[in-house]
């Protein structure tokens, strides 16, 4: 049954359970054992005793616990929203241009205020800034095929400079000539550090982690970064590294953080899956594949997970085979067994793997 049962992770439901957290809704399931009823976080109900509580991963495992769902926050209708969700990104993927507010709702049934309310909350942006990442990031792509400036602009679908080049500063964190070119005119902190599962790199710029790999130290940092520079860190990225190490140790409490990173179109379509994989979840490399559109790119979709910069944040460690064993793993088979084991997935039994 997938409870929470540990101390951290029990006492950070609680505390966003006891302030009615919105952004919890969805990842975590708070069940009264004095009325048999569970509620979402953000549930406006008078709160119960402590020790009348009991937090799940989601309303399934309340349910198979004999909890019943709660009439006034209606949680199981979190899951019908982050399907809302899903499809209207979909269609804003593959729109020419960016679609209006009134046309996605439309398509997933909601009301304008209430779905761009609901956009807003699971995927952290609006959905008119969600198109615009869109086709920023198809500039990105444009540009990794050695087009100029102006090509990829005109090829992503921009119709003036002026907003590319707003989008480009919102979107990328890097500008884009830096992007091409190595860092250039890019600062990135960085700092190894111990954690349980070997050395742990964790570098940054001011938008958010641009690398965190085991193993790696500054000469493949600035390998990767060739014309950045490169620093160590002065306490600047600190609490990046401690929220990077609590995702490591404990991963059921551990924040959510920014991100810096960059790939082709197909990699960055892979990374935004894999950061859909529920905690103590797995998915095959197929699932990945569907899930991007291209059932038959399962090798590439293995690719990809390789290729992913910044491990742990986005849990490429959650992607095996279709055949139930764990498949590869950049910083190497021992480390996946071991995250998947601290998110409480079920592994493969010992002679598969």
């Amino acid at each position: 049954m997938r409870t929470i049962d540990t101390n951290d992770a029990w006492e950070a439901a609680w505390e966003a359970f006891d302030r009615r957290d919105r952004s919890w809704d969805g990842r975590v399931i708070g069940a009264v054992k004095t009325t048999g009823i569970y509620c979402k976080p953000s549930c406006p109900a008078r709160r119960p005793k402590r020790e009348n509580v009991e937090f799940f991963l989601d309303a399934e495992a309340a349910r198979a616990a004999g909890y019943r769902p709660c009439l006034r926050c209606k949680p199981d209708e979190v899951g019908r929203d982050r399907e809302a969700v899903a499809k209207a990104i979909q269609l804003i993927e593959r729109a020419e241009e960016p679609p209006r507010l009134g046309e996605l709702a439309s398509a997933v049934g909601y009301a304008e205020h209430h779905f761009q309310r609901i956009f807003t909350r699971d995927a952290g942006v609006s959905p008119a800034a969600y198109a615009r990442a869109v086709r920023a990031r198809r500039a990105e792509a444009h540009l990794q095929e050695d087009k100029s400036v102006t090509e990829a602009m005109y090829d992503a679908g921009y119709a003036a400079p002026s907003r590319f080049y707003a989008d480009a500063k919102e979107r990328l964190g890097m500008t884009p000539s830096a992007w091409r070119d190595g860092g250039r005119g890019e600062t990135i902190r960085y700092v190894v550090t111990d954690s349980p599962l070997g050395p742990l790199l964790v570098a940054a710029t001011a938008k958010g982690i641009c690398r965190l790999t085991f193993d790696e130290d500054e000469r493949a940092l600035r390998s990767r970064f060739p014309n950045a520079e490169i620093l160590p860190d002065d306490g600047t990225i600190a609490p990046w590294v401690a929220g990077a190490l609590k995702a490591i140790n404990t991963p059921q409490s551990a924040p959510e953080l920014p991100i810096d990173v960059h790939g082709t179109a197909f990699q960055e379509a892979v990374w935004r899956e894999l950061r859909k994989i529920p905690l103590g979840e797995t998915r095959s490399y197929a699932d990945i594949a569907k899930a991007v559109g291209d059932p038959n790119a399962t090798r590439a979709v293995g690719t990809a997970n390789g290729s992913n910069p910044v491990a742990v944040l986005v849990p490429c460690h959650r992607v095996i085979r279709s055949d139930g064993t764990l498949g590869g793993y950049a910083g190497g088979l021992d480390r996946k067994k071991k995250l998947l084991a601290a998110e409480g997935a079920s592994l493969p039994q010992p002679d598969l793997l």
